[in-house]
């Protein structure tokens, strides 16, 4: 019984200093979703990293206007072609990016109005729409 005590005690001791020596092995992205690709590659140049598109859905939209769903910001290896050895990269962020547009409809793609950002998109385009269609009943009725 004291062996097994003995082991077991070993076994976490060993666990907890590497995870404290090695980490987590979780990468610490900035949080860029939600932003759109112009707003978030903008930042990641300031921060001095450099935006990689990993991957893009739909074509609704243009690039700049894309929303980005998922960031990743951890060191990737490339293979030099001059050099025998890898090169480990970490100034890379990569981004996930929804180009569908704002919200579903019938005839567009786009985020499900079921999800937080497709309510989000609808109800600022219905606010829009309000917007302009009061703009334009004042516009349109000039003995009022």
């Amino acid at each position: 019984m004291k062996h097994l005590i003995v082991l077991g005690t070993c076994a976490v001791g060993a666990m907890g200093l590497s995870t404290a020596l090695l980490g987590t092995g979780v990468a610490a992205a900035a949080d860029y979703d939600g932003q759109t690709y112009a707003d978030a590659a903008a930042a990641i140049e300031e921060s001095g990293g450099t935006p990689i598109i990993a991957t893009r859905v739909g074509s609704q939209l243009s690039q700049d206007e894309c929303i980005v769903t998922n960031s990743q910001d951890h060191s990737y290896l490339r293979d030099p072609s001059d050099d025998v050895y890898v090169l480990s990269v970490t100034d890379e962020v990569r981004l996930n990016l929804n180009c569908a547009g704002g919200f579903a409809t019938a005839t567009n793609p786009g985020a499900s109005v079921a999800s937080p950002a497709g309510r989000e998109a609808r109800a600022a385009a219905e606010e829009a729409a309000a917007a302009e269609e009061q703009e334009l009943a004042e516009v349109s009725t000039p003995d009022e």
